[in-house]
């Protein structure tokens, strides 16, 4: 028995911690018991355990848990990139947010990561046109989270949303793999403009709690955009914004600022 868990620990590492860490917590706290039995212990996969957390989450009395759920499996069986990107962002949260110490915690606990595999399932429903399930899923998630995604936004693996309150990503909005942001950001558009109206986020960018981001713009790859900020404009690769409206205040000061998820700015302006 211990050399199957020792292979499926090989073979899905994330997944394989998550079981053992549910363990202990039933171990430490059995009043947790049901929880993490129903939301983990009794699943195989991390793919099988995100669908039955978001059914519990985005079901009500307009559409029931089992059919959420039934819906939620099929995207994750069709699209094997939606348990990988889950991954990623489990991995995102334990490494960038100093109050998750362990894997089970995002998918137990923090709405943020749940909010965005809502979205990664709405996302596939709107690729394979069935729009108005997709835009079930939106509502839902919005009600049940604060976050507002449109199923059409393009969001990439390594996803951390921090507190996730008050999120809003609009239609024709792409962000990339390993961006960080925090509660209250708006990537939304600057009027009633049609098509391509939405902000384009690079790789590795750090976006600070109430930041604005609005119009067609690009924002380069690991750059920074301060607390409170609005910004109208593109923002080069590796620089620091800040202010109403944004401009540049210096470099992002570090390789990896998503990573670092350092927001001072004393030493900048």
């Amino acid at each position: 028995m211990g050399e199957i868990r020792k292979k499926l620990a090989e073979l899905d590492p994330v997944w394989s911690c998550i079981r053992e860490e549910g363990l202990r917590t039933v171990e430490a706290e059995p009043l947790m018991g049901g929880l993490v039995h129903a939301s983990v212990l009794h699943h195989e996969t991390l793919e099988s355990a995100l669908a039955f957390r978001i059914a519990q989450k985005l079901a009500s009395g307009e559409m029931s848990e089992q059919l959420v759920r039934e819906i939620a499996d099929a995207a994750y069986r069709d699209d094997p990139e939606l348990g990988k990107a889950a991954r990623a962002d489990i991995v995102a949260v334990h490494e960038r947010d100093p109050a998750c110490h362990r894997l089970i915690q995002p998918l137990l606990f923090f709405k943020g990561f749940q909010a965005v595999q809502a979205y990664r399932v709405a996302n596939y429903l709107w690729r394979c046109k069935r729009w108005d399930l997709a835009f079930f899923f939106q509502m839902r998630a919005s009600e049940r989270f604060g976050v507002d995604i449109h199923p059409a936004a393009r969001i990439g693996k390594g996803i951390m949303i921090d507190h996730a309150h008050s999120i809003v990503i609009g239609e024709t909005a792409v962000v990339g793999d390993d961006v960080s942001m925090l509660h209250s950001v708006t990537l939304g558009g600057t009027g009633k403009e049609n098509d391509d109206r939405h902000p384009k986020i690079a790789d590795g960018v750090l976006i600070g709690a109430g930041a604005k981001v609005l119009g067609n713009i690009r924002v380069g790859h690991c750059s920074r955009i301060a607390a409170g900020s609005v910004v109208l404009k593109d923002v080069p690769a590796c620089k620091t914004v800040a202010g109403v409206p944004a401009r540049i205040v210096g470099e992002a000061g570090c390789d990896h600022p998503s990573m670092e998820m350092d927001q001072l700015l004393a030493d900048q302006v």
